[in-house]
């Protein structure tokens, strides 16, 4: 079984902490030893993972990116099927809010994405398996861990992935620069699924024909639009907000 490199302090921390199995070996830079290298030491002591040293420059050759010193031999990375779907929703209580990326391929925006999912208390993000960024290890590192946490679903065939989600009592809010209702005049505090459309391009016409509202962010300044991953942890913590005000409502 051929392994992946994840990088990062918060990234292997978090596949320490979550999913230890999958890691078979730490390497640490030589001369790192301040207290969150060994607070990451005595995690991967107690899970038996064995660790080793390696020269700065010898690990600048093993990832692209800022490694922080501290690189990981791990298991391949988990994407999961259109089944965990239905058993995510069967043992959910309260109303679900699901993140579709329609077609984003940036791994950056996507790891950002996880990340603002994973904080607003998304149950899971949703790609289409053709043309959208995947689990990566620069994924993993930008998401500061919610990779580990939050399931990423690759699907064949996103519209009818949304039909299925709407059979079940899901409402479909596809975000759009020329919708006429602000994503603040949207209830989204039912069962939700959120769409960001692709960089530059937005949601395909196949999506957006199964939206059942369309809602844009406003804008003040000069810019037309923000990056997707902005776009996305705005329009996540407004349901967040929202939820969080009904529930107060309520008491």
């Amino acid at each position: 079984m051929s392994l992946e490199k994840i990088y990062g302090v918060h990234a292997v921390e978090a596949l320490l902490r979550h999913h230890p199995k999958r890691v078979k070996q730490v390497w640490l830079a030589e001369g790192r030893s301040e207290p969150r290298v060994q607070a990451l030491v005595e995690l991967a002591t107690q899970n038996k993972v064995a660790i080793g040293q390696a020269e700065r420059r010898e690990m600048d050759v093993w990832v692209e990116g800022v490694h922080q010193g501290v690189v990981a031999d791990v298991s391949p990375s988990q994407v999961w099927g259109e089944a965990m779907l239905d058993e995510l929703l069967d043992r959910t209580e309260g109303a679900p809010l699901l993140l579709v990326l329609d077609g984003v391929t940036d791994p950056h925006n996507l790891g950002a994405c996880l990340r603002s999912a994973d904080a607003a208390g998304a149950l899971a993000v949703i790609v289409p398996k053709d043309k959208s960024a995947t689990l990566t290890p620069v994924v993993r590192k930008v998401a500061c861990g919610a990779a580990e946490v939050i399931p990423l679903v690759a699907v064949t065939n996103l519209a009818r992935t949304l039909e299925k989600l709407q059979q079940r009592g899901l409402w479909v809010v596809g975000t759009a620069g020329e919708a006429e209702v602000s994503i603040y005049d949207q209830d989204l505090t039912g069962p939700t699924i959120l769409i960001m459309g692709a960089e530059g391009k937005g949601m395909r016409r196949l999506t957006r024909e199964h939206c059942d509202y369309l809602v844009h962010l406003p804008m003040a300044g000069s810019v037309s639009s923000l990056n997707v991953s902005v776009a996305t942890g705005v329009c996540l913590f407004e349901a967040q907000r929202q939820r969080g005000a009904k529930v107060k409502t309520k008491k």
